[in-house]
């Protein structure tokens, strides 16, 4: 770091520790670094709140359950764009070489997109919605991958109008449809990794094998048109670094196949899969490169790029929900191992919650287990828990958010807080309802967080450009409960 860097890391960390909070001179300083980078005719589209240095996540999401409460709300988002930034640092540091596309369909709530986008991302996108989101966010159409491996005619028609001419494929007759509607357009191979990851269900459906990849590649010379990469799927079930070890290994085959019929490919996508905790991101880098320097030194010139979706977001999103529902289900299920916890005859709880897996917890249909969430409620240490169990609204067999989990006895009107929330979620109503709407999302970032994100380098008119930064206040009538882990 240069002695500048220091001098004003130095200085910006008086300015949030002289009184703990942020001084006048901080926001004086914000506000004509966020004047000048809307612009004089710009509305901003979005309020986030600038953290001082005593306020935590905990205490925003405390403020909000408390007004959400005298709202008669039941549930709502708190994100924290700093964990963008973060995590970007994260992967900079660990994956250098390996250029980030993020996932859209992942989270494609907007100030996402804009905080990456700055922050030097490309983006992988599965439809028309989401090409145009992040084209309205001035996204160059070099930087945009059109991933969907089941498009539209029209939506590929709309690729080729707006010049996004990377797009996947991985079947004849998709190959055909592009030929017909987009012929400019540059392909890249979608490859299977079922023989990678078994119990992955997308990678058995989508991606074609490697013995067919020679006859596709055939059929596009034939057809004039132009593949200039390989694409693995890898799915975030998939917790085996190997994955991508034997996914290197393919598209080196692949690649050797294409220089025989006359293709010169310059771009390896090593797909998704890097948001599991069981997999750190150093391991990852540790496996894969090694044989990226063996396969694919940066002598032939191919382009390394992946596909992070929940890797950026899943972090960064909190969820509150409301228990609107209590019963109790059935006693004496826990067995003898459980007679610690309480006296004989226990309940086993069966709560229902304001979201469900038609809602915001739509990843629990396709994806990982859903967390065990804390409970915005004061208990004692050594209160009692219970066998639980947490349900949607709806009272479908199928939304089933927690199978089974020790808590305190709830209440109905008590607060359930889940971590690890920003991916496959927000805003995706999957079984509306009239008086259903997606919970309301509340932007904050530490001053800490602002300042570090200007020194990684991103241009201030680049930067939140749509953004309104505001000081953010903690409600006085907050009360006093409190965040509380289950034992």
């Amino acid at each position: 770091m240069s002695s500048s860097q220091d001098s004003s890391r130095r200085s910006r960390g008086s300015k949030q520790d002289s009184f703990g909070l942020v001084s006048f001179s901080c926001l004086t300083e914000l506000k004509i670094t966020v004047e000048r980078m809307k612009g004089i005719s710009d509305e901003p589209q979005y309020s986030v709140g600038l953290l001082d240095g005593d306020t935590a996540i905990c205490d925003v999401i405390g403020n909000h359950i408390t007004e959400q409460t005298l709202a008669e709300k039941n549930a709502f988002f708190v994100a924290d764009l700093g964990v963008l930034m973060r995590q970007h640092v994260h992967w900079q540091t660990f994956m250098a070489q390996v250029r980030p596309y993020y996932s859209v369909r992942c989270n494609s709530s907007p100030p996402v997109i804009e905080v990456l986008a700055a922050l030097g991302s490309g983006f992988t996108c599965t439809n028309k919605f989401e090409l145009e989101l992040v084209q309205s966010h001035g996204i160059p159409s070099e930087d945009i991958i059109y991933s969907g491996v089941c498009k539209q005619v029209s939506q590929i028609k709309y690729a080729a109008k707006k010049g996004i001419d990377l797009l996947v494929c991985d079947n004849e007759a998709e190959l055909r449809k592009i030929s017909r509607c987009h012929p400019s357009a540059k392909l890249l191979l979608q490859v299977s990794t079922e023989a990678s990851c078994p119990d992955d269900e997308l990678g058995m459906t989508f991606g074609c094998s490697l013995k067919d990849c020679r006859h596709l590649l055939e059929r596009a010379k034939e057809l004039g048109v132009q593949v200039v990469g390989v694409r693995s799927h890898i799915s975030n079930s998939c917790k085996d670094d190997q994955v991508y070890v034997r996914a290197i290994s393919d598209a080196r085959c692949i690649f050797d196949m294409a220089e025989e019929i006359g293709f010169n490919m310059n771009i390896l996508d090593l797909g998704g899969g890097f948001s599991s905790s069981e997999t750190p991101l150093e391991v990852i880098n540790n496996a894969i490169m090694m044989m990226v320097d063996v396969y694919f030194p940066s002598s032939t010139g191919v382009s390394i790029i992946a596909e992070p979706g929940g890797f950026f977001v899943s972090s960064a999103f909190t969820l509150a929900v409301n228990v609107v529902s209590k019963e109790v289900v059935a006693r004496d299920l826990q067995g003898p191992e459980h007679d610690g916890l309480s006296p004989n005859e226990e309940p086993e709880f069966q709560y229902h919650m304001s979201e469900g897996v038609y809602g915001s917890f739509s990843s629990k249909l396709s994806e990982a287990q859903i967390l065990t969430p804390s409970m915005y409620k004061k208990t004692s240490l050594d209160a009692p828990v219970f066998s639980s169990s947490l349900w949607g609204p709806s009272g479908d067999a199928l939304d089933q958010v927690v199978e089974h989990c020790l808590l305190p006895e709830l209440d109905v009107g008590d607060w359930l807080v889940f971590t690890q929330a920003g991916a496959y979620g927000l805003g995706q109503l999957l079984l509306p309802s009239t008086d259903s709407t997606p919970p309301p999302v509340y932007y904050v970032i530490s001053s800490r967080d602002w300042f570090d994100m200007q020194d990684t380098g991103v241009p201030q008119a680049a930067t939140l450009k749509n953004f309104s930064v505001v000081p953010y206040f903690l409600s006085s009538c907050q009360t006093e409960a409190e965040l509380s882990v289950p034992a």
